[in-house]
């Protein structure tokens, strides 16, 4: 191997007017909401530290720095062997932050010059790679994509994209901005090491990975709880009951490392942990905080209180390791797969809510059966449900840094109840949420509520699906990677020139045409084809196959010939109607009837046994 070098640097400094290529066989971009989520709550959590908005910004040559770990590259052609995870997290977050400075009318070149630059009179971004340019471009330019038929990569980018949107921490406001941009730029560190070639840097990459010494959390923990085991044949079959259970966490998902750790954060979490920091400069890491960066150590620090005192302790302990493994790995199923008797962790998992295992394992009592736990499980998830439209039905976001602490409270409240004890919580918890659905009537289309819109008008027109006896299409409505994916369909055209009888300014029509009334769910060329027409035309189109129910109502077709769906109407007393036209109060009674089934759906009594 020739000679390695590496130096500290500022992101700044990595970033800045500088190339680097992602080899063919290592290119796609794989994280997850939950690998972003942690990223931004960490990079916040750290910077809030040390904000001071009394002080100028100058004062941040005085902040804390935050490092990152270690980049590898190759010199020839700076090509990223081990990083590039990092960096396109990084520079999606780069990308955030010069949107929302530019809203602010402040141009910031820097960070301009961190994200793209120019080479021979060509501009492309510095971590380039061509088969992701448009949507990255897309992205910088705050253009709409359809990933439906881009590559992984790019599908990722933008969902990720998206999750750095609405993860992005309130407390971090106007003010602060320019404050948190600044401290990332010049506070946040890596190791930069440079290899003469491709050869040696995969050498570095691998010495730095592979070596007896590099544990992780999870071997530490397991050589920490194996070593208090007195008897050796004991000792071996715990040693094999750790590595079944690990195998089985690494099976599930095998593209993806850290699941092994993501259980054991989640379990400590949801039945031991007791403390959590303060939402406030100057507060110290408890132990949710502790259990998310060194667990094996937490673990050891907190022996006594875990009830380790002897060798059978140490055993049982793993025991429930195994035990709790396997519940962690049926909620995650319940998340991927749809199952309709626990259709609630779906939707949870659909609108990416990554705390949902760590409370779905809260009530779990290490002797419960299957029943019971599938009980307690549906309970829950039926909470989370409820919750997450309590906040964005109310403009609230459901970013991790800002409701961790609700959640935590929440964990320990339901921790080890029975399936009587958790329903009559959940509804304490559910009655004290700000759950008003008159706040629909304010609900509208923009950047932050659209994906939380298309689940909910998913959900609405499932409901009418199973209410009607007719196939719950509900996990089609959602499958935005299948060939034609459904879309939120505008029922007013954008065309406020058309409507200036009835409107008083662009302002009221593009208010009323937002509205959760004017809007429903269409399959993509279906809504593409109606994107121009009156509704007087639409209307017609709606009541065709490609529509749904909730759609089809709409005309007066759908109430002849059909019993079942008069049926329902009569009895749930559901102002379904017809309409000929559709206009201002057309818009306004339609937003009603979704209240009334909304409040069908996020039902208290579905909390109840």
């Amino acid at each position: 191997m020739k000679e390695i070098d590496g130096h500290s640097k500022p992101l700044k400094d990595l970033l800045f007017n500088t190339k680097y290529t992602v080899n063919y066989y290592q290119r796609e971009y794989m994280w997850g909401r939950k690998q972003v989520e942690e990223l931004i709550d960490d990079l916040t959590t750290e910077f809030l530290e040390y904000y001071n908005p009394d002080l100028p910004r100058t004062s941040i040559r005085d902040y804390g720095a935050y490092f990152m770990g270690s980049i590898v590259i190759t010199d020839k052609n700076s090509a990223i062997i081990d990083g590039q995870q990092r960096l396109t997290s990084l520079t999606l977050l780069l990308m955030y932050l010069n949107s929302q400075l530019k809203a602010q009318g402040t141009i910031d070149s820097t960070i301009d010059g961190m994200i793209f630059s120019e080479q021979y009179g060509e501009r492309s971004f510095n971590i380039h790679v061509d088969d992701r340019e448009q949507c990255l471009n897309a992205i910088y330019n705050n253009e709409e994509f359809d990933p439906s038929n881009a590559n992984e990569s790019s599908r990722h980018i933008w969902a990720r994209y998206n999750d750095i949107v609405s993860l992005f921490p309130d407390e971090i406001d106007d003010r602060a901005m320019p404050y948190f941009t600044d401290w990332l730029k010049e506070k946040v560190y890596f190791i930069l090491i440079t290899a003469s070639s491709e050869q040696d840097a995969q050498k570095v990459f691998v010495s730095m990975n592979d070596r007896g010494l590099n544990l992780t959390s999870t071997e530490m923990l397991k050589g920490y709880l194996l070593s208090e085991i007195n008897d050796d044949a004991r000792r071996e079959e715990l040693n094999n009951t750790w590595k079944k259970f690990i195998d089985r966490l690494k099976t599930y998902n095998e593209n993806e490392k850290g699941e092994d750790e993501s259980f054991i954060k989640d379990w400590l979490r949801a039945q031991y942990a007791e403390t959590i920091r303060e939402t406030k400069a100057g507060s110290v890491n408890l132990d949710y905080d502790l259990i998310g960066t060194e667990f094996h150590k937490w673990v050891r620090e907190n022996a006594l209180r875990l009830g380790l005192r002897s060798s059978d302790d140490y055993e049982q302990f793993i025991k429930k390791m195994d035990y709790f493994c396997d519940k962690y790995l049926l909620i995650r199923n319940y998340c991927d797969e749809y199952n309709d008797d626990q259709r609630y962790v779906y939707y949870n998992a659909r609108l990416d809510f990554t705390l949902q295992s760590q409370l779905l394992l809260a009530p779990i009592c290490f002797d419960n059966d299957a029943d019971t736990i599938n009980a307690k499980i549906r309970l829950v998830s039926k909470f989370i449900d409820m919750y997450i439209y309590s906040r964005v039905i109310n403009y609230k976001r459901v970013n991790y840094s800002g409701i961790k602490n609700y959640i935590f409270n929440v964990t320990k409240k339901i921790r080890n109840l029975d399936v009587a004890s958790l329903s009559q919580v959940l509804i304490e918890l559910y009655n004290n949420l700000e759950w008003k659905m008159s706040a629909l009537s304010e609900w509208g289309v923009n950047g932050f509520t659209k994906p939380y819109i298309h689940h909910f008008l998913a959900r609405i027109t499932s409901y009418l699906e199973r209410e009607t006896d007719k196939i719950d299409n509900y996990v089609n409505y959602v499958n935005w990677r299948q060939k034609n994916p459904f879309e939120v369909e505008h029922i007013t055209c954008d065309h406020y020139e058309w409507f200036m009888d009835e409107y008083d300014s662009k302002e009221q029509f593009d208010r009323f045409r937002n509205n959760i009334g004017d809007l429903l769910l269409l399959p993509k060329s279906l809504n593409a084809s109606l994107n121009e027409k009156k509704y007087d035309y639409k209307v017609e189109k709606y009541r065709s196959a490609d529509g749904n129910i909730y759609s089809e109502s709409l005309h007066p077709d759908c109430y002849r010939n059909n019993v079942r769906f008069v049926k329902f109407i009569n009895e749930s007393g559901l102002g379904f109607k017809s309409y000929e036209r559709f206009g201002k109060n057309e818009i306004n009674e339609r937003e009603q009837l979704v209240e009334k089934i909304a409040s069908k759906i996020w039902n208290v009594d579905n909390l109840s046994i």
